[in-house]
């Protein structure tokens, strides 16, 4: 999601960035391409006339910053009203309500709504609370038996009563079963239509009244576009909806949905999620900040850091440490480092994290698929190792090597390759365990230690 958007805002600051100084000129010229850009990533026009305003106005009467150049101080105007425009950072309310606090999920037929309910249940789990699933989708077809599926392969509690009762009545009985079962949270997932209809806004108005829920999040597909605001418009005005949680973000959404039903209900965007797959890593809070860098090309440091603190113990990270600055990194445990790494999800992705990474990316400078391939041939070579071999590299010779070639499917070459970089690798560990900078031409040379630096 946003890549098209951003690639449109980063081909405008090139421009800018290209002379010593911005005139009025080039304010008016960078308006367009930004406008155009809004437009063409489906933001609602009305949203995109007042953005674009309300930076136009900023940029042609700010004064520069010392420390910053002048299109620089333009890019920093349109991050700020960006940020302004996603809104505050999306976090539960629990305040004002009894437990187990009701959040009644919403939205139409196909837009994740279930899905979305299975993982912020997996969510609220990870917070600490006590979350209840409630089945209370009784005409879409096998949703019912979705979510059941969904909660016992997270191991969640829920209710049920198929699809025979009316949904609020299952509601006010699946509300007292996560009362006896002394949940925290009770998660409401009700129906969706193909369109927004009389009788469905009757039904969510009823089972409104009944619980009083903290929390009623629409769920939106972000492939919406346009669309999404008349969605977020109508179910806002009859319910009153207190949040919204983006899906299939990983699709090829170009991002309007996101800034139009944020900037029209005036509700916050809480979570945003991906793919079908019920996991944590596909489920994520939204950060306004964060996004804002995203599609202005400067990464999303935190959200990688945040992916990665979740993958390590603290004990498990400073036996790790320990090991590299011991210089006893094995290939064995280069092998776990890169099973974590890809349990992160696509290294494209991963990459895009980086600042400046999304823009090599968006220019061919950085080719994802090999990227892949490469360490994909790298897991296949240390997957053939024995644990032995990874262990003690070296003992590996001519035949193990060859061996080793024919189970993962490539050259001995390769195998050296792997091997090659890891003694790299380890000298390089050497080094800095000695308090010695390494040598890279045209940086370090003349610098034999950290003293002093």
């Amino acid at each position: 999601m946003f890549e098209s958007l951003s690639q449109r805002l980063q081909n405008t600051f090139d421009r800018l960035g290209s002379g010593r100084v911005v005139t009025e000129q080039d304010v008016k010229d960078a308006m367009r391409d930004v406008r155009m850009a809004l437009l063409e990533a489906d933001v609602a026009l009305p949203i995109v006339k007042d953005f674009v305003s309300r930076v136009r106005e900023r940029a042609i009467g700010a004064e520069v910053h010392k420390t910053l150049r002048p299109h620089e101080q333009v890019l920093k105007i349109i991050h700020e009203e960006m940020r302004e425009t996603l809104g505050e950072a999306g976090r539960l309310n629990f305040s004002g309500s009894t437990k187990p606090h009701v959040i009644m999920m919403v939205g139409l037929q196909g837009s994740g709504k279930t899905t979305s309910a299975a993982k912020l249940a997996m969510y609220l789990r990870k917070e600490g609370r006590e979350p209840f699933l409630i089945a209370a989708d009784t005409y879409r077809p096998a949703a019912v038996d979705q979510l059941v599926t969904l909660a016992k392969q997270v191991n969640m509690p829920y209710y049920e009563e198929g699809i025979s009762a009316s949904p609020p009545d299952i509601v006010k009985r699946g509300l007292a079963a996560a009362k006896e079962a002394n949940a925290s949270v009770a998660i409401v997932d009700t129906a969706g239509r193909l369109q927004i209809d009389e009788q469905l806004m009757r039904e969510l108005e009823e089972i409104k009244k009944r619980t009083d829920p903290a929390e009623i999040l629409l769920v939106a597909d972000a492939m919406t576009g346009q669309e999404a605001v008349n969605i977020a418009t109508g179910f806002n005005e009859r319910i009153g909806i207190t949040g919204l949680i983006l899906t299939k973000i990983d699709g090829d959404a170009r991002g309007g949905a996101a800034l139009s039903m944020r900037a029209v209900t005036g509700v916050p965007i809480k979570f945003m999620g991906t793919g079908e797959k019920i996991s944590l890593d596909t489920f994520e809070q939204f950060h306004p900040e964060r996004i804002a860098d995203r599609i202005l090309g400067m990464g999303d440091v935190m959200t990688l850091i945040e992916k990665a603190e979740s993958l390590y113990e603290e004990e498990e990270a400073l036996r790790l440490q320990k090991k590299m600055m011991e210089n006893n990194f094995t290939l064995q445990d280069f092998l776990d480092q890169l099973r974590k790494i890809r349990s992160m999800g696509p290294i494209s992705k991963v990459m895009g994290m980086l600042p400046g990474m999304s823009k090599m990316q968006m220019q061919g400078m950085l080719d994802n698929e090999e990227v892949e391939s490469r360490i994909s041939k790298v897991e296949a070579i240390l997957n053939s190792m024995t644990i032995t071999e990874r262990e003690r590299p070296k003992i590996l010779n001519a035949s193990r090597k060859k061996r080793i070639a024919r189970g993962s499917g490539v050259e001995v070459r390769d195998v050296n390759d792997v091997i090659k970089q890891y003694r790299q690798m380890q000298k390089l560990m050497d080094q800095l365990r000695k308090g010695r900078f390494p040598k890279i031409p045209g940086l370090t040379d003349g610098m034999d230690s950290f003293e002093g630096f």
